[in-house]
Protein backbone atom coordinates (compact mmCIF):
# COMPACT_ATOMS: atom_id res chain seq x y z
CA UNK A 1 0.00 0.00 0.00
CA UNK A 2 1.38 3.41 -0.94
CA UNK A 3 1.26 5.83 1.96
CA UNK A 4 1.58 9.56 1.38
CA UNK A 5 1.17 12.13 4.12
CA UNK A 6 0.19 9.05 6.17
CA UNK A 7 -3.26 9.40 4.56
CA UNK A 8 -3.80 7.20 1.47
CA UNK A 9 -6.33 8.10 -1.20
CA UNK A 10 -7.83 5.22 -3.13
CA UNK A 11 -9.22 5.84 -6.64
CA UNK A 12 -12.59 4.40 -7.56
CA UNK A 13 -11.02 1.93 -9.96
CA UNK A 14 -8.77 0.43 -7.29
CA UNK A 15 -10.06 -2.72 -5.51
CA UNK A 16 -11.07 -2.10 -1.91
CA UNK A 17 -11.47 -4.91 0.66
CA UNK A 18 -15.07 -5.83 1.40
CA UNK A 19 -14.61 -5.41 5.15
CA UNK A 20 -13.73 -1.75 4.60
CA UNK A 21 -16.70 -1.12 2.35
CA UNK A 22 -19.11 -2.54 4.90
CA UNK A 23 -18.06 0.03 7.52
CA UNK A 24 -19.66 3.45 7.69
CA UNK A 25 -17.25 6.10 6.47
CA UNK A 26 -14.23 3.84 6.69
CA UNK A 27 -12.53 4.76 3.39
CA UNK A 28 -12.07 7.87 1.30
CA UNK A 29 -12.61 7.99 -2.47
CA UNK A 30 -11.21 10.39 -5.00
CA UNK A 31 -12.44 10.81 -8.56
CA UNK A 32 -8.91 11.03 -9.93
CA UNK A 33 -6.52 8.09 -9.97
CA UNK A 34 -3.58 10.49 -10.27
CA UNK A 35 -4.20 11.66 -6.72
CA UNK A 36 -3.02 8.33 -5.38
CA UNK A 37 0.61 9.15 -6.01
CA UNK A 38 0.82 12.64 -4.57
CA UNK A 39 -2.46 14.12 -3.32
CA UNK A 40 -2.90 17.82 -2.94
CA UNK A 41 -3.46 18.71 0.75
CA UNK A 42 -6.28 21.05 -0.27
CA UNK A 43 -8.08 18.16 -1.93
CA UNK A 44 -7.39 15.91 1.05
CA UNK A 45 -9.20 18.34 3.31
CA UNK A 46 -12.36 17.99 1.21
CA UNK A 47 -12.66 14.26 1.75
CA UNK A 48 -15.34 12.86 4.00
CA UNK A 49 -13.42 9.93 5.48
CA UNK A 50 -10.06 8.24 5.37
CA UNK A 51 -7.93 5.41 6.64
CA UNK A 52 -5.02 6.87 8.57
CA UNK A 53 -1.96 5.48 10.31
CA UNK A 54 -1.14 7.38 13.48
CA UNK A 55 2.63 7.75 13.80
CA UNK A 56 2.39 8.40 17.53
CA UNK A 57 1.01 4.91 18.13
CA UNK A 58 2.35 2.44 15.61
CA UNK A 59 0.74 -0.60 17.20
CA UNK A 60 -2.79 -0.07 15.95
CA UNK A 61 -4.77 0.88 12.90
CA UNK A 62 -7.15 3.78 13.36
CA UNK A 63 -10.11 4.45 11.11
CA UNK A 64 -11.53 7.92 11.06
CA UNK A 65 -15.31 7.98 10.85
CA UNK A 66 -16.21 11.17 9.03
CA UNK A 67 -19.21 10.22 6.96
CA UNK A 68 -21.06 7.54 5.07
CA UNK A 69 -19.61 5.83 2.05
CA UNK A 70 -21.76 4.42 -0.71
CA UNK A 71 -20.40 2.31 -3.53
CA UNK A 72 -22.29 1.86 -6.78
CA UNK A 73 -23.53 -1.67 -7.41
CA UNK A 74 -21.69 -1.98 -10.73
CA UNK A 75 -18.36 -1.83 -8.94
CA UNK A 76 -19.07 -5.38 -7.86
CA UNK A 77 -19.01 -5.10 -4.08
CA UNK A 78 -21.63 -6.28 -1.64
CA UNK A 79 -24.10 -3.70 -0.30
CA UNK A 80 -23.40 -1.97 2.97
CA UNK A 81 -24.30 -3.86 6.09
CA UNK A 82 -23.56 -3.07 9.72
CA UNK A 83 -21.41 -5.91 10.95
CA UNK A 84 -17.87 -6.85 11.78
CA UNK A 85 -15.56 -7.99 9.01
CA UNK A 86 -12.06 -9.30 9.77
CA UNK A 87 -9.12 -8.34 7.62
CA UNK A 88 -8.97 -11.60 5.72
CA UNK A 89 -5.90 -12.03 3.58
CA UNK A 90 -4.25 -8.73 4.52
CA UNK A 91 -1.04 -8.55 6.52
CA UNK A 92 -0.59 -5.07 7.96
CA UNK A 93 2.81 -5.83 9.45
CA UNK A 94 4.58 -4.50 6.35
CA UNK A 95 3.62 -1.05 5.17
CA UNK A 96 5.50 0.47 2.24
CA UNK A 97 6.17 4.14 1.86
CA UNK A 98 8.20 6.32 -0.47
CA UNK A 99 10.85 8.76 0.55
CA UNK A 100 9.49 12.08 -0.60
CA UNK A 101 5.75 12.09 -1.07
CA UNK A 102 5.90 14.31 -4.12
CA UNK A 103 7.99 11.87 -6.16
CA UNK A 104 6.51 10.57 -9.37
CA UNK A 105 6.16 6.83 -10.05
CA UNK A 106 9.08 7.04 -12.48
CA UNK A 107 11.39 8.52 -9.87
CA UNK A 108 14.56 6.63 -9.09
CA UNK A 109 14.26 7.40 -5.38
CA UNK A 110 14.91 4.13 -3.52
CA UNK A 111 12.14 2.55 -1.50
CA UNK A 112 12.52 1.55 2.11
CA UNK A 113 10.41 -0.91 4.03
CA UNK A 114 8.78 0.29 7.21
CA UNK A 115 7.86 -2.41 9.71
CA UNK A 116 5.28 -1.47 12.29
CA UNK A 117 4.37 -3.44 15.34
CA UNK A 118 0.90 -4.87 15.46
CA UNK A 119 -1.35 -5.20 18.43
CA UNK A 120 -1.44 -8.76 19.73
CA UNK A 121 -4.75 -9.55 18.09
CA UNK A 122 -3.54 -8.52 14.63
CA UNK A 123 -0.25 -10.33 15.08
CA UNK A 124 -2.06 -13.53 16.02
CA UNK A 125 -4.48 -13.05 13.16
CA UNK A 126 -1.68 -12.55 10.64
CA UNK A 127 0.22 -15.59 11.85
CA UNK A 128 -2.93 -17.69 11.74
CA UNK A 129 -3.60 -16.59 8.19
CA UNK A 130 -0.13 -17.74 7.21
CA UNK A 131 -0.84 -21.10 8.79
CA UNK A 132 -4.22 -21.32 7.09
CA UNK A 133 -6.15 -21.20 10.38
CA UNK A 134 -9.27 -19.05 10.78
CA UNK A 135 -9.33 -16.00 12.98
CA UNK A 136 -10.87 -16.58 16.40
CA UNK A 137 -11.74 -13.06 17.55
CA UNK A 138 -12.86 -10.00 15.62
CA UNK A 139 -10.79 -6.85 15.47
CA UNK A 140 -11.87 -4.19 17.96
CA UNK A 141 -12.68 -1.41 15.50
CA UNK A 142 -16.00 0.20 16.33
CA UNK A 143 -17.95 3.32 15.59
CA UNK A 144 -17.91 5.81 18.43
CA UNK A 145 -21.62 5.40 19.09
CA UNK A 146 -21.11 1.70 19.75
CA UNK A 147 -18.24 2.16 22.19
CA UNK A 148 -20.18 4.91 23.92
CA UNK A 149 -23.12 2.58 24.50
CA UNK A 150 -20.79 -0.11 25.81
CA UNK A 151 -19.34 2.35 28.31
CA UNK A 152 -22.83 3.27 29.43
CA UNK A 153 -23.61 -0.39 30.02
CA UNK A 154 -20.46 -0.82 32.12
CA UNK A 155 -21.74 1.87 34.45
CA UNK A 156 -24.53 -0.59 35.37
CA UNK A 157 -22.41 -3.74 35.38
CA UNK A 158 -23.71 -4.63 38.84
CA UNK A 159 -27.32 -4.81 37.60
CA UNK A 160 -28.67 -8.38 37.55
CA UNK A 161 -30.58 -7.57 34.34
CA UNK A 162 -27.28 -6.85 32.55
CA UNK A 163 -27.71 -7.98 28.93
CA UNK A 164 -24.44 -9.70 28.06
CA UNK A 165 -25.61 -10.45 24.51
CA UNK A 166 -26.14 -6.76 23.78
CA UNK A 167 -22.85 -5.90 25.44
CA UNK A 168 -21.05 -8.47 23.30
CA UNK A 169 -22.47 -6.87 20.15
CA UNK A 170 -21.53 -3.39 21.29
CA UNK A 171 -17.95 -4.48 21.98
CA UNK A 172 -17.66 -6.23 18.61
CA UNK A 173 -17.43 -9.67 20.19
CA UNK A 174 -14.92 -8.61 22.84
CA UNK A 175 -17.22 -8.74 25.86
CA UNK A 176 -14.92 -10.92 27.96
CA UNK A 177 -11.85 -8.73 27.42
CA UNK A 178 -13.72 -5.47 27.96
CA UNK A 179 -15.70 -6.59 31.00
CA UNK A 180 -12.82 -8.27 32.85
CA UNK A 181 -10.45 -5.38 32.18
CA UNK A 182 -13.06 -2.92 33.43
CA UNK A 183 -13.72 -4.85 36.65
CA UNK A 184 -10.02 -5.26 37.42
CA UNK A 185 -9.61 -1.51 37.01
CA UNK A 186 -12.74 -0.72 38.99
CA UNK A 187 -11.42 -2.65 41.99
CA UNK A 188 -8.02 -1.01 41.61
CA UNK A 189 -6.35 -4.39 41.24
CA UNK A 190 -4.11 -3.34 38.36
CA UNK A 191 -2.37 -0.74 40.50
CA UNK A 192 -2.50 -2.74 43.72
CA UNK A 193 -0.82 -5.83 42.25
CA UNK A 194 1.36 -3.73 39.92
CA UNK A 195 0.12 -5.58 36.84
CA UNK A 196 1.81 -4.70 33.58
CA UNK A 197 -0.89 -3.32 31.27
CA UNK A 198 0.58 -4.92 28.15
CA UNK A 199 0.85 -8.32 29.82
CA UNK A 200 -2.66 -8.02 31.24
CA UNK A 201 -4.17 -7.09 27.89
CA UNK A 202 -2.27 -9.88 26.17
CA UNK A 203 -3.49 -12.36 28.78
CA UNK A 204 -7.13 -11.32 28.34
CA UNK A 205 -6.86 -11.49 24.56
CA UNK A 206 -5.41 -15.00 24.74
CA UNK A 207 -8.10 -16.08 27.19
CA UNK A 208 -10.88 -14.86 24.90
CA UNK A 209 -9.21 -16.45 21.90
CA UNK A 210 -8.96 -19.83 23.64
CA UNK A 211 -12.72 -20.02 24.03
CA UNK A 212 -14.26 -21.78 21.02
CA UNK A 213 -16.55 -19.32 19.27
CA UNK A 214 -18.28 -22.18 17.41
CA UNK A 215 -19.61 -23.59 20.68
CA UNK A 216 -23.24 -22.52 21.05
CA UNK A 217 -22.94 -22.23 24.83
CA UNK A 218 -19.44 -22.75 26.25
CA UNK A 219 -17.85 -19.73 24.60
CA UNK A 220 -16.39 -16.36 25.61
CA UNK A 221 -19.84 -14.79 26.01
CA UNK A 222 -20.71 -17.40 28.64
CA UNK A 223 -17.43 -16.65 30.41
CA UNK A 224 -18.26 -12.93 30.36
CA UNK A 225 -21.72 -13.65 31.74
CA UNK A 226 -20.27 -15.74 34.58
CA UNK A 227 -17.74 -12.99 35.33
CA UNK A 228 -20.52 -10.40 35.54
CA UNK A 229 -22.53 -12.67 37.86
CA UNK A 230 -19.46 -13.27 40.02
CA UNK A 231 -19.05 -9.52 40.35
CA UNK A 232 -22.68 -9.23 41.51
CA UNK A 233 -22.13 -11.90 44.17
CA UNK A 234 -18.87 -10.41 45.41
CA UNK A 235 -20.70 -7.10 45.64
CA UNK A 236 -23.20 -8.53 48.14
CA UNK A 237 -22.88 -7.00 51.64
CA UNK A 238 -21.52 -10.09 53.40
CA UNK A 239 -18.79 -10.63 50.84
CA UNK A 240 -18.06 -7.00 50.02
CA UNK A 241 -16.97 -6.27 53.59
CA UNK A 242 -15.04 -9.52 54.01
CA UNK A 243 -13.23 -10.32 50.77
CA UNK A 244 -9.66 -9.16 50.36
CA UNK A 245 -8.26 -7.76 47.14
CA UNK A 246 -6.49 -11.07 46.64
CA UNK A 247 -9.82 -12.91 46.92
CA UNK A 248 -11.44 -10.58 44.41
CA UNK A 249 -8.59 -10.98 41.93
CA UNK A 250 -8.83 -14.76 42.18
CA UNK A 251 -12.61 -14.68 41.83
CA UNK A 252 -12.56 -12.59 38.67
CA UNK A 253 -9.75 -14.60 37.05
CA UNK A 254 -11.46 -17.89 37.91
CA UNK A 255 -14.76 -16.69 36.45
CA UNK A 256 -13.09 -15.51 33.24
CA UNK A 257 -11.15 -18.76 32.73
CA UNK A 258 -13.44 -21.37 34.28
CA UNK A 259 -14.37 -22.95 30.89
CA UNK A 260 -11.20 -22.13 28.98
CA UNK A 261 -10.71 -24.20 25.81
CA UNK A 262 -13.99 -26.08 26.34
CA UNK A 263 -14.42 -28.56 23.47
CA UNK A 264 -18.23 -28.34 23.41
CA UNK A 265 -18.79 -31.90 24.70
CA UNK A 266 -19.11 -33.23 28.23
CA UNK A 267 -16.87 -35.47 30.30
CA UNK A 268 -18.69 -38.77 29.58
CA UNK A 269 -18.17 -38.15 25.86
CA UNK A 270 -14.42 -37.67 26.36
CA UNK A 271 -14.22 -40.84 28.44
CA UNK A 272 -16.12 -43.13 26.06
CA UNK A 273 -14.14 -41.85 23.07
CA UNK A 274 -10.81 -42.45 24.88
CA UNK A 275 -9.86 -38.80 24.51
CA UNK A 276 -6.33 -37.98 25.58
CA UNK A 277 -7.64 -35.50 28.18
CA UNK A 278 -9.61 -38.27 29.87
CA UNK A 279 -6.46 -40.38 30.06
CA UNK A 280 -4.35 -37.44 31.23
CA UNK A 281 -6.65 -36.61 34.14
CA UNK A 282 -7.70 -40.22 34.84
CA UNK A 283 -11.39 -39.61 34.12
CA UNK A 284 -11.69 -37.24 37.09
CA UNK A 285 -12.90 -33.64 36.57
CA UNK A 286 -11.42 -33.91 33.10
CA UNK A 287 -12.73 -30.63 31.67
CA UNK A 288 -12.21 -28.62 34.85
CA UNK A 289 -8.61 -29.79 35.16
CA UNK A 290 -8.04 -28.83 31.53
CA UNK A 291 -9.58 -25.38 32.06
CA UNK A 292 -7.35 -24.83 35.09
CA UNK A 293 -4.15 -25.99 33.41
CA UNK A 294 -4.95 -23.91 30.33
CA UNK A 295 -5.40 -20.82 32.50
CA UNK A 296 -2.10 -21.48 34.30
CA UNK A 297 -0.41 -21.92 30.94
CA UNK A 298 -1.59 -18.50 29.77
CA UNK A 299 -0.56 -16.87 33.05
CA UNK A 300 2.93 -18.25 32.64
CA UNK A 301 3.12 -17.54 28.92
CA UNK A 302 2.23 -13.88 29.40
CA UNK A 303 4.18 -13.52 32.64
CA UNK A 304 1.29 -11.63 34.21
CA UNK A 305 2.48 -12.42 37.74
CA UNK A 306 6.16 -12.91 36.95
CA UNK A 307 7.05 -9.97 39.20
CA UNK A 308 5.61 -11.74 42.27
CA UNK A 309 7.63 -14.13 44.44
CA UNK A 310 7.60 -17.72 43.17
CA UNK A 311 5.80 -19.04 46.24
CA UNK A 312 3.03 -16.46 45.85
CA UNK A 313 2.61 -17.31 42.17
CA UNK A 314 2.32 -21.03 42.89
CA UNK A 315 -0.20 -20.44 45.68
CA UNK A 316 -2.27 -18.28 43.36
CA UNK A 317 -2.24 -20.96 40.66
CA UNK A 318 -3.31 -23.63 43.18
CA UNK A 319 -6.15 -21.54 44.55
CA UNK A 320 -7.25 -20.63 41.04
CA UNK A 321 -7.44 -24.35 40.31
CA UNK A 322 -9.42 -24.97 43.49
CA UNK A 323 -12.04 -22.46 42.36
CA UNK A 324 -12.28 -23.81 38.80
CA UNK A 325 -12.47 -27.44 39.96
CA UNK A 326 -15.46 -26.51 42.11
CA UNK A 327 -17.51 -25.94 38.94
CA UNK A 328 -17.53 -29.69 38.20
CA UNK A 329 -21.26 -30.40 38.14
CA UNK A 330 -20.66 -34.07 39.01
CA UNK A 331 -19.42 -32.94 42.43
CA UNK A 332 -22.39 -30.68 43.05
CA UNK A 333 -23.78 -32.71 45.95
CA UNK A 334 -20.43 -32.78 47.76
CA UNK A 335 -20.12 -29.00 47.79
CA UNK A 336 -23.81 -28.48 48.50
CA UNK A 337 -23.80 -30.86 51.48
CA UNK A 338 -20.76 -29.13 52.95
CA UNK A 339 -22.32 -25.70 52.40
CA UNK A 340 -25.59 -26.82 53.99
CA UNK A 341 -23.71 -28.24 56.99
CA UNK A 342 -21.87 -24.97 57.55
CA UNK A 343 -25.16 -23.04 57.39
CA UNK A 344 -26.92 -25.45 59.76
CA UNK A 345 -24.10 -25.16 62.28
CA UNK A 346 -23.67 -21.42 61.68
CA UNK A 347 -19.89 -21.72 61.78
CA UNK A 348 -18.95 -19.91 58.58
CA UNK A 349 -16.42 -17.26 59.61
CA UNK A 350 -15.46 -14.94 56.77
CA UNK A 351 -12.41 -13.69 58.65
CA UNK A 352 -11.01 -17.17 58.06
CA UNK A 353 -9.20 -17.40 54.70
CA UNK A 354 -10.27 -21.01 54.14
CA UNK A 355 -13.92 -20.17 54.76
CA UNK A 356 -13.74 -17.18 52.42
CA UNK A 357 -12.24 -19.41 49.74
CA UNK A 358 -15.04 -21.94 50.19
CA UNK A 359 -17.65 -19.19 49.84
CA UNK A 360 -15.90 -18.06 46.66
CA UNK A 361 -16.18 -21.62 45.38
CA UNK A 362 -19.92 -21.61 46.04
CA UNK A 363 -20.27 -18.17 44.46
CA UNK A 364 -18.52 -19.38 41.30
CA UNK A 365 -20.74 -22.46 41.21
CA UNK A 366 -23.80 -20.21 41.40
CA UNK A 367 -22.43 -17.87 38.73
CA UNK A 368 -21.70 -20.80 36.43
CA UNK A 369 -25.31 -22.05 36.42
CA UNK A 370 -27.17 -18.78 37.07
CA UNK A 371 -28.91 -18.74 33.67
CA UNK A 372 -32.26 -19.97 35.09
CA UNK A 373 -32.14 -17.04 37.53
CA UNK A 374 -31.85 -14.35 34.86
CA UNK A 375 -34.88 -12.51 33.44
CA UNK A 376 -36.85 -14.60 30.97
CA UNK A 377 -35.56 -12.82 27.86
CA UNK A 378 -31.97 -13.69 28.79
CA UNK A 379 -32.63 -17.04 30.42
CA UNK A 380 -34.50 -18.37 27.39
CA UNK A 381 -31.60 -17.53 25.07
CA UNK A 382 -29.13 -19.34 27.31
CA UNK A 383 -31.45 -22.34 27.62
CA UNK A 384 -31.69 -22.66 23.86
CA UNK A 385 -27.93 -22.32 23.44
CA UNK A 386 -26.98 -24.97 26.00
CA UNK A 387 -29.60 -27.37 24.63
CA UNK A 388 -28.30 -26.79 21.12
CA UNK A 389 -24.82 -27.77 22.32
CA UNK A 390 -26.22 -30.89 23.98
CA UNK A 391 -28.03 -31.91 20.82
CA UNK A 392 -24.94 -31.33 18.70
CA UNK A 393 -23.08 -33.80 20.91
CA UNK A 394 -25.95 -36.26 20.53
CA UNK A 395 -25.79 -35.94 16.76
CA UNK A 396 -22.07 -36.74 16.84
CA UNK A 397 -22.72 -39.77 19.04
CA UNK A 398 -25.34 -41.05 16.62
CA UNK A 399 -23.11 -40.43 13.62
CA UNK A 400 -20.30 -42.51 15.10
CA UNK A 401 -22.67 -45.13 16.53
CA UNK A 402 -21.79 -44.34 20.14
CA UNK A 403 -24.13 -44.68 23.08
CA UNK A 404 -26.24 -41.51 23.04
CA UNK A 405 -26.50 -39.56 26.27
CA UNK A 406 -30.26 -39.26 26.94
CA UNK A 407 -29.81 -35.57 27.74
CA UNK A 408 -28.30 -35.03 24.27
CA UNK A 409 -30.93 -36.84 22.19
CA UNK A 410 -33.04 -34.33 20.30
CA UNK A 411 -35.57 -37.04 19.44
CA UNK A 412 -36.27 -37.71 23.10
CA UNK A 413 -35.77 -34.37 24.86
CA UNK A 414 -36.89 -30.79 24.41
CA UNK A 415 -35.53 -27.51 25.69
CA UNK A 416 -38.39 -27.24 28.16
CA UNK A 417 -37.94 -30.73 29.58
CA UNK A 418 -34.22 -30.21 30.10
CA UNK A 419 -34.67 -26.82 31.75
CA UNK A 420 -37.46 -27.90 34.06
CA UNK A 421 -35.40 -30.86 35.26
CA UNK A 422 -32.27 -28.74 35.66
CA UNK A 423 -34.07 -26.10 37.71
CA UNK A 424 -35.77 -28.68 39.91
CA UNK A 425 -32.83 -30.94 40.74
CA UNK A 426 -29.72 -28.78 40.28
CA UNK A 427 -30.32 -25.02 40.34
CA UNK A 428 -33.08 -24.68 42.94
CA UNK A 429 -31.28 -26.58 45.75
CA UNK A 430 -28.09 -24.58 45.19
CA UNK A 431 -29.68 -21.14 45.07
CA UNK A 432 -31.94 -21.92 48.02
CA UNK A 433 -28.86 -22.52 50.16
CA UNK A 434 -27.17 -19.43 48.76
CA UNK A 435 -30.23 -17.41 49.79
CA UNK A 436 -29.85 -18.83 53.31
CA UNK A 437 -26.26 -17.60 53.35
CA UNK A 438 -26.93 -14.23 51.74
CA UNK A 439 -30.56 -13.30 52.27
CA UNK A 440 -30.59 -10.17 50.17
CA UNK A 441 -32.75 -8.62 47.51
CA UNK A 442 -30.57 -10.15 44.80
CA UNK A 443 -31.03 -13.66 46.20
CA UNK A 444 -34.79 -13.26 46.33
CA UNK A 445 -34.77 -11.80 42.81
CA UNK A 446 -32.88 -14.83 41.50
CA UNK A 447 -35.28 -17.27 43.15
CA UNK A 448 -38.23 -15.27 41.84
CA UNK A 449 -36.90 -15.32 38.28
CA UNK A 450 -36.27 -19.04 38.53
CA UNK A 451 -39.83 -19.70 39.60
CA UNK A 452 -41.25 -17.56 36.80
CA UNK A 453 -38.94 -19.13 34.20
CA UNK A 454 -39.89 -22.63 35.28
CA UNK A 455 -43.58 -21.73 35.03
CA UNK A 456 -42.94 -20.30 31.55
CA UNK A 457 -41.30 -23.53 30.38
CA UNK A 458 -44.16 -25.58 31.84
CA UNK A 459 -46.65 -23.38 29.99
CA UNK A 460 -44.71 -23.74 26.72
CA UNK A 461 -44.60 -27.50 27.20
CA UNK A 462 -48.35 -27.62 27.70
CA UNK A 463 -48.93 -25.51 24.59
CA UNK A 464 -46.69 -27.80 22.54
CA UNK A 465 -48.49 -30.87 23.84
CA UNK A 466 -51.88 -29.32 23.09
CA UNK A 467 -50.86 -28.39 19.56
CA UNK A 468 -49.42 -31.89 19.00
CA UNK A 469 -52.61 -33.48 20.27
CA UNK A 470 -54.68 -31.24 18.00
CA UNK A 471 -52.56 -32.17 14.98
CA UNK A 472 -52.88 -35.86 15.78
CA UNK A 473 -56.65 -35.48 16.14
CA UNK A 474 -56.86 -33.76 12.76
CA UNK A 475 -54.78 -36.47 11.12
CA UNK A 476 -56.93 -39.15 12.74
CA UNK A 477 -60.11 -37.44 11.58
CA UNK A 478 -58.76 -37.12 8.05
CA UNK A 479 -57.80 -40.79 8.01
CA UNK A 480 -61.22 -41.79 9.33
CA UNK A 481 -62.96 -39.67 6.68
CA UNK A 482 -60.96 -41.34 3.94
CA UNK A 483 -61.75 -44.79 5.30
CA UNK A 484 -65.48 -44.03 5.59
CA UNK A 485 -65.59 -43.03 1.93
CA UNK A 486 -64.07 -46.35 0.89
CA UNK A 487 -66.37 -48.56 3.01
CA UNK A 488 -69.71 -47.95 1.16
CA UNK A 489 -68.05 -48.54 -2.18
CA UNK A 490 -66.69 -51.82 -0.97
CA UNK A 491 -70.05 -52.94 0.52
CA UNK A 492 -71.89 -51.97 -2.63
CA UNK A 493 -69.53 -54.03 -4.75
CA UNK A 494 -70.09 -57.02 -2.52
Amino acid sequence: MEVCYQLPVLPLDRPVPKHVLSRRGAISFSSSSSLFGAPDPRQLSQRRGAISYDSSDQTALYIRMLGDVRVRSQVGFEPEQRSSHPYMGIDFRNLHTRLGCGATPASSTPERRVRRLLSLQRYLHSSRLLRGAPQQIPLPILDEDYTGQARCMLEKVGNWNFDIFLFDRLTNGNSLITLTFHLLNQYGLVELFQLDMVKLWRFLVLVQEDYHSNNPYHNAVHAADVTQAMYCYMHEPLLAKSLTSYDILLGLLAAATHDLDHPGVNQPFLIKTDHYLASLYRNTSVLENHHWKSAVGLLRETGLFSHLPTEDRLNMERELGSLILATDISRQNDYLSRFRLHLDQGNLCLTNANHRHFVLQMALKCADICNPCRPWELSKQWSEKVTDEFFQQGDIEKKHKLEVNPLCDREVNTVGNIQIGFMTYVAKPLFAEWARFSDTRLSQTMLGHMGLNKASWVSLQQQEQSSSAAEEAELGAAAATGASKDIPQGSGAS
